[in-house]
């Protein structure tokens, strides 16, 4: 009973979310994963693999949504978000050609700063953990 419960509060959070905040907030996820990876390398550098992926099929979406035609970004911000993109794509080859615990900081701080954007807040005040324990809210 509890399960369905806190799956249909889930469903309703995902509709009633705002756009830029559930960005946001699946940003500070991956960079929750890519910072947990960082922080315990030799622990579990198996799952780098994982969280890249994730990573990158987020990124995707993003650069899909911002080159489409009816993107309502100004063009010029539309280039920037879309060359942050091929970044996290080459810099992912790079790591998981020849993986390394420092080479992930530049993923982690590119997501962190793009959420706090999102949010309109500073970097300093998004916080990882609260990505990974709260559903974005409802506004």
């Amino acid at each position: 009973m509890q399960h369905s419960a806190a799956a249909a509060y889930g469903r309703t959070t995902q509709a009633t979310v705002q756009p830029r905040d559930l960005e946001a907030h699946l940003l500070m996820k991956s960079a929750s994963q890519l910072q947990t990876i960082y922080d315990n390398w030799d622990d579990l550098q198996e799952t780098l693999n994982d969280a890249l992926l994730y990573n990158r099929r987020l990124w995707a979406v993003f650069l899909d949504a911002v080159t489409a035609e009816d993107s309502p970004l100004p063009k010029p911000v539309a280039q920037n978000v879309a060359n942050l993109g091929f970044f996290v794509f080459n810099h992912t080859l790079k790591i998981q050609m020849k993986p390394e615990a420092a080479k992930l900081r530049s993923l982690i701080s590119i997501n962190k700063e793009i959420a706090a954007g999102l949010r309109g807040v500073d970097e300093d005040d998004a916080s990882i953990e609260s990505a990974e324990t709260q559903p974005p809210s409802a506004a």
